[in-house]
């Protein structure tokens, strides 16, 4: 009976109904948020999840802030996941930072942490899902710079005693089998594989029975 919200930026959106995408309906695109609740209705019925989708595409940290209470508080979560960095980041490499303010790592933690201790006293769990970016050198600058903001991402995540997913190693283990193309041809936006990827970490992570 528990009602999930799934949030964070496009990885997540994939397509949802707005306002809201509801399992109830079938709303809720077709991503990983999907196939989780799929999962879930398959092999546990009896846990009767509704689970809800309110990510947008293109947000970073900054805009998941400004509708977090229409989008997460209003709607009394039971359980909250959220992925969001990984445009805090990419924005500082595809965007001229005179025509969009970036968010720099600070920012981004501070956020993070402001939002998660909002929600922390109303639900039973938090669930993190760090930030990923399909690039094999650590040392590529976006790459370095997304291992930054997943450690900034994980250190909020044990401040309020949230369960972290590794969403990179998730991927990583799968990289020496399959290209980066059947995973995440722009390193960022999975495919469906890539998405079963995402469903399967948060599921081994969250729920490991």
């Amino acid at each position: 009976g528990s009602r999930v919200i799934m949030t964070g930026d496009s990885i997540t959106d994939c397509g949802r109904h707005y306002p809201i995408g509801d399992s109830a309906d079938d709303t809720l695109g077709d991503g990983y948020v999907a196939l989780l609740d799929a999962m879930f209705a398959a092999t546990r019925p009896d846990l009767n999840l509704r689970m809800l989708n309110t990510g947008v595409s293109g947000d970073t940290v900054r805009e998941l802030a400004a509708r977090w209470t229409r989008d997460v508080l209003a709607l009394d979560p039971d359980w909250l996941s959220v992925m969001i960095g990984i445009n805090d980041v990419w924005r500082q490499f595809d965007t001229d930072p005179t025509l969009l303010r970036p968010v720099h790592e600070a920012e981004y933690r501070d956020t993070l942490t402001r939002l998660l201790n909002t929600v922390r006293p109303r639900v039973q769990g938090i669930v993190v899902m760090l930030p990923f970016y399909l690039e094999a050198e650590a040392g590529e600058p976006m790459r370095a710079m997304r291992d930054r903001y997943a450690r900034a991402a994980a250190e909020v995540a044990r401040s309020v005693g949230a369960v972290i997913v590794d969403t990179q190693a998730a991927f990583e283990a799968e990289l020496p089998i399959r290209s980066r193309d059947r995973l995440a041809p722009d390193g960022v936006h999975p495919t469906r594989t890539g998405h079963m990827i995402l469903a399967q970490a948060w599921l081994r992570t969250v729920s490991p029975d």
